[in-house]
């Protein structure tokens, strides 16, 4: 049964977790030379969100060695600074992809399938995580710890997974930007 506080945040949760998917995809095909401005391609950005991907990976699993040795503050602490740092790359990665043309994958065969295999599921799960994490955050916010641990079981290794494919599609990619 949900308290007082998950139910004041389930609007913003449903809102939140359609709105920012459709705001990136529209915005991924927006490019602000388009509309007369001249941008040149923020190219210094994506070794930076992947770096960021790669921290965020790292806070993750300390913060659930954290909380498993009942340091609760610790965990509560990483877990902002994760939800922080996705913020920030969901930044830069927009802000790149307004400013430079979308960069194809120059790998041939086995990698050529693996590379979008990873792609796909990184990018499927990286809406699938947005209410997942909205949630989870939400019922530790409202001290339902129960209900928390529950979702959050689901939420770390999908939210884990996102952010080392992160990195892994970052690496893969790399060698065929223009710069």
């Amino acid at each position: 049964m949900e308290n007082n506080t998950e139910k004041k945040y389930n609007v913003w949760i449903t809102i939140l977790s359609v709105a920012i998917p459709l705001v990136v995809a529209l915005l991924f095909k927006v490019k602000l030379k388009d509309f007369g401005f001249d941008v040149e391609p923020l190219s210094f950005l994506p070794p930076i969100y992947a770096t960021i991907n790669g921290i965020t990976a790292v806070i993750l699993v300390w913060a659930v060695i954290s909380i498993k040795n009942g340091k609760r503050k610790l965990h509560e602490n990483l877990m902002k600074t994760a939800i922080g740092l996705s913020v920030a790359f969901l930044g830069m990665y927009v802000a790149y992809h307004m400013t430079a043309d979308a960069t194809p994958y120059g790998g041939e065969g086995a990698m050529r399938a693996i590379y979008f295999f990873i792609l796909i599921t990184h990018i499927t799960l990286s809406i699938a995580i947005i209410p997942l994490v909205l949630i989870t955050y939400v019922r530790a916010l409202a001290e339902r710890f129960d209900r928390h641990k529950k979702i959050a079981k689901i939420t770390f290794p999908i939210w884990l997974y996102v952010a080392v494919t992160g990195v892994v599609v970052y690496l893969m990619i790399s060698p065929y930007y223009v710069n």
